[in-house]
Formats: C-alpha cells, structure tokens, sequence
C-alpha cells in the first residue's frame, strides 16, 4: 500500500476529532489542519474503533454535553479564529495581508497576559513562515498560514505529550513545590488519585510542617481520593500549644521513602512548604529534600490566575533549585492563559499536568495537541471520549446502543446515561471539547446542573412499568408523579414529550451511521412491524411522541440550550467509517 494511502486510512481510522472537525464550517482551513494532526499519531484499530463507540454512546447522551477548560482560553480563542476567518476569502496572500494576521495574532497573545519575548518570538516564526516558500507555493496559502499558526502554538505548549518518567526500580518520587496558595496540597490528591486509577499504589508524604492546617489537608485529601498518608509530625497549628516543635521536613522525606520501600508502595509524592515568595529559605529547604529523596520528577505547580508573577517565581524556582515539568492549577478560573503559553517556552520545561476543577477528578495529562486544537476552536474530542470510556461500561454500552437503534430506549435508560454522565463531571465542562461550541457560549451558559437532579426525580417516581412503557404515562398518572417527585405536571409532561424526542433523534442517528444491526433497519424493528406495529389509524395508545425538530434542539431536557444552531454534522462517523463492523470490535473493559 503506498505510503500516502496509508497515511489516509490511519488518519481516517484514529483521527476522531479530526473527522467531526470536518464539518464545522470554517471548512477545508481547519479540516487539512486538524487531519494532518492525527495523521501524525500511531494507528491502533482496536483503540480507534473503541473511541469511535465512545462517540456513539457520548452523543447519545449529548443532552449533557457542555464547557470544559474554556473559560482560561475564551477570549484568547476568540480572537486568534477571528484573525484567521479573515484570510478564508483569500485566494492569494499578500505581504500586507500576513502583516494584518500577525498584528492581531500579536495583539491577542499579549492581552492574554503571555510573556513579550514569547510573543515576539512566535509572531517572529510565524512571519517568516508565512512569507516564505512554504506559503507562497501552497494550493490554499490560507489553509497553509492556520496549519503554520496550529504547529508553532502546539510548539509553544510543549510540542509532545510529556508523560510522567517512572523509576525502572519503585518506588518511584515525586516531588511537589510552588509558592502558598498555588493548590500544592489538593493537586497531591489529584495526581495521587489518577496515579491509582493508572493502578499504582501512590502514597503522600506531608513535608509542608510550616502551614497551620496543612497535614491534616493532606490527610483528609488523601482519605477522599483512598490513599496512604504519611505525616509522622503533625505540623504546624493555629492553635497557641507548639509543644511537638516545628519539626524537620526532610527527615520527614527521608522517612516517607523508607516507608514506601518499606510497605512496597511504587509512588511516593512528597508535598513540600511553599512561601510567600522566592526566597533563600525556600530554596535551601527545597534542595535539601530534594537531596533527601532524589526524585524522579519534581513538579513545579503553577497557579494559572497568577499570569507572568507565576511564570517569573518558575523560572526562579528553576534556576536555584530545578525541575523536571509543571502543574497548571486553576485554569477554570477567569485566567487569561498567558501562564500557560508562557511557562514552557520560558522555564524550558515542559508541562504535564493541568487541573480545572475544585474536584480531585478534575485533573488530566497536558496535551499540546489537544490545547492548541482549543484555542484554535477546533475542539477537543479525543478528550471527550477518553472521559466518555472513564464512566461507561463496555457491556451496557452495547447494550444501550442496541436500544437505541431499534428505538427500544426506556426511561430507565434514560436515567442510566444521565447518571453516567454526572460522573463525567460537571455538566458545564464538557461541550467545549467538541468544534465549534465557542458560537453556543450564551446559550451554554445557561445550562443548569440541577436540571438533572429534578429530571432524575421525576423519573425515581415512576413505577418500573412507567418506565419502561412511558407511553401508558396518562394524565392521571403525571399527576400522581408530579406530586411525588415535588414538581409541576408540566415539568412531567416535558420530560416525557422530550424524551420520546431524544429516543427518535438517537434512533435515527445511529441509524444513520450504518452500524451493523442497529438503526431504523434493524431485525428488531422489523420484526416489530410484522407483528402489528402499525396498527389501526387513530388507535394510538398513549401520547403520540412528537416529531423531531432538529438533530439537537427540541429532544434536549428542560433548563439546557437550544443545540440545534451547532455545525452540522457533529452527529456523524468520520469519513472513511461508514463500512466499519462495530459487531467484531473489543469494546474498553471486554476479556
């Protein structure tokens, strides 16, 4: 097979955000941008194919979908797409036009709070790209000049996706440092909890002695993300008795390593005293745990509200004592994300982690990729879909898929996807990882958590009967529910009509992707038909679901946004997957 049809099929088979990017309509400028993105990444078919259920069964709880870190990169974003869409109608580019792009390119990174020189030796790149052969030559010199913004923003974040370096003999050391305030102590939780979710063994040595209340912080994170603490001093206290002393944060170390050899943990992450400010205390006490321990990583975590302070307390921090990445904290915050872009590009280290969230499972590996896809409004699907495969179980998956193309979905279903989804996170932190949500921002933020909550009470007050057979939901029955579940008749009654909505529009969405036995063509609504499906015109049994209005907007639940403005195509298979067999696939979980 020659190498450029090869590089076309892999693209096609692994590149899931690629193939919903390309319908969004700012057209073939993102589409060769993004493709030529996952063309870049090893094929795996089985994983492939996994994520390409993952997309099915995400989009069959779409009703949920919101924003997730967009808030740091909004304006940001706003700005960079907007100087892009200016160079679409462009069959020729001039000098003077490169110069426009790059004057907004340049006066959007430096209101996003990034670092002068960064921004001038990005501009710089960009420039000189631009007006070069490179551009001059190309077919679409637009396409070319977004393909050229994409890679040097991708350059700027880090490039590769930097994974933590384990120790060839455990267990391995994870050192933690920053400044007060910066999220040290929950961000220990964090990476202890996604280290045991990798299924390690992590335990959590308190060495910040100085903070009052911080080993008992430990203690408590620790207990709510199931690991081992170890914190032998109890620390600092508000309290006036001081009688235990300040105590030694590097015989604490020093002991906590011992105790993981000892008791056969494989991770040890060491949380460390930070300070006001970059001082000479801070920096000896740091390199003397530092010798203590010799970790394998030393994470630098980086509060991404501080903006350039930050990144300059960084580059401080690396140059007397080193370090080996950093940790972006608070980026849901109102951020403008110059820290982000600056870091890197200035400490030269690289960042490999990002937490946006209060919750311990708000916190994720750093993709480059993926962020620059973000802020470039290409979307972040991957994402979606590695949270997507997190919360849902591989037999039910199917299951559900079944039911869904043969129409079969009951409310009790219903209820399934939504509480699966609820694990997903927040319902305002997920639409933004798919294309094109930055144009819904009014409509998505009026999304309203607690809708779930109420629609879930509405339907825990049905009896099994009604759930499964909504349809012989009658008047007298609504009313019954309604006074149950401490809601208004009306609120019933939307609930049941949209559901049907929902049922018919992930009924003919999967059925139009041409999956194997499902769809509006499979043998179960066949047989259906055959045995008096239809019925006697005007013998309907209980109300008649409405008709669908659109691919996502009357079928979603009360209190969520009218979807139905979305790019369009959002609800199909990437090109190339239309004759994939998803019967013969080993679905995430399976033997």
């Amino acid at each position: 097979m020659p190498a450029t049809v090869h590089e076309q099929q892999r693209h096609r088979m692994h590149s899931a955000d690629g193939a919903l990017v390309d319908h969004l309509e700012h057209g073939p400028i993102i589409r060769q941008n993004a493709a030529e993105n996952a063309a870049s990444r090893v094929f795996d078919g089985e994983a492939a194919a996994s994520r390409v259920f993952a997309i099915l069964q995400a989009d069959s709880a779409r009703l949920a979908i919101a924003i997730r870190l967009g808030c740091v990169f909004e304006s940001l974003s706003d700005r960079l797409t907007g100087a892009l869409q200016g160079l679409r109608s462009k069959g020729r580019l001039t000098d003077a036009d490169i110069d426009a792009t790059t004057r907004e390119i340049r006066l959007a990174l430096l209101e996003a709070d990034v670092s002068l020189p960064v921004v001038r030796a990005f501009v710089g790149r960009i420039k000189d790209r631009a007006k070069g052969a490179e551009v001059s030559g190309a077919l679409n010199p637009a396409q070319q000049v977004v393909k050229i913004v994409n890679e040097e923003l991708v350059g700027i974040l880090g490039g590769q996706t930097r994974q933590l370096a384990f120790a060839k003999t455990p267990p391995t050391v994870v050192m933690l440092a920053g400044l007060q305030g910066s999220g040290k102590t929950t961000l220990a939780g964090k990476l202890a909890l996604w280290l045991r979710n990798q299924g390690h063994t992590p335990l959590l040595v308190a060495c910040d002695l100085q903070r009052p209340g911080a080993v008992d912080q430990l203690r408590i994170t620790g207990e709510r993300a199931g690991v081992a603490v170890f914190a032998p001093h109890p620390g600092a206290s508000h309290e006036a008795d001081q009688q235990a002393g300040e105590g030694d944060p590097v015989a604490v170390a020093a002991a906590g390593l011992a105790e993981a050899r000892a008791k056969h943990y494989d991770v040890v992450i060491v949380d460390t005293a930070g300070r006001l400010g970059i001082d000479e205390e801070m920096m000896a006490q740091a390199a003397a745990i530092r010798d203590a321990v010799n970790p394998d990583e030393t994470l630098f975590v980086l509060d991404a509200m501080v903006g350039q302070d930050a990144v300059a307390t960084a580059q401080a921090f690396g140059e007397g004592v080193g370090f080996t990445g950093v940790v972006l904290t608070k980026l849901d915050g109102d951020a403008r994300g110059g820290a982000a872009l600056s870091v890197r590009e200035i400490a030269g280290v690289p960042i490999l982690f990002a937490s946006a969230g209060e919750k311990l499972e708000d916190f994720d590996v750093f993709h480059p990729d993926r962020m620059a896809g973000r802020i470039l409004g290409m979307g972040d699907v991957l994402s979606l879909i590695e949270q997507a495969e997190q919360v849902f179980d591989a037999q039910q998956a199917q299951d559900a898929a079944a039911k869904i193309g043969s129409g079969e979905l009951t409310l009790e279903d219903f209820l399934e996807q939504m509480l699966a989804i609820r694990k997903m996170g927040p319902i305002g932190n997920l639409l933004g990882m798919l294309p094109g949500a930055g144009q819904m921002k009014e409509a998505l933020a009026a999304v309203d958590d607690s809708q779930l909550d109420r629609l879930q009470a509405i339907i825990r007050g049905m009896t099994p009967q009604e759930r499964a057979d909504p349809k012989i939901i009658n008047a007298s029955r609504r009313l019954r529910i309604a006074n149950g579940s401490g809601v208004t008749v009306s609120e019933v009654n939307q609930l049941v009509d949209r559901f049907f909505e929902a049922r018919k529009m992930m009924s003919a969405m999967v059925g139009g992707m041409g999956i194997p036995g499902l769809g509006r063509k499979s043998a179960t609504r066949k047989n259906a038909k055959g045995k008096g499906g239809k019925g006697k015109k005007g013998k309907k049994f209980g109300p008649t679901p409405p008709k669908v209005r659109g691919p996502l907007g009357a079928g979603m639940p009360a209190g969520f946004p009218d979807l139905s403005n979305m790019p369009q195509g959002l609800d199909e298979l990437p090109p190339g997957l239309a004759d994939f067999d998803l019967s013969k696939l080993k679905f995430p979980g399976n033997k």
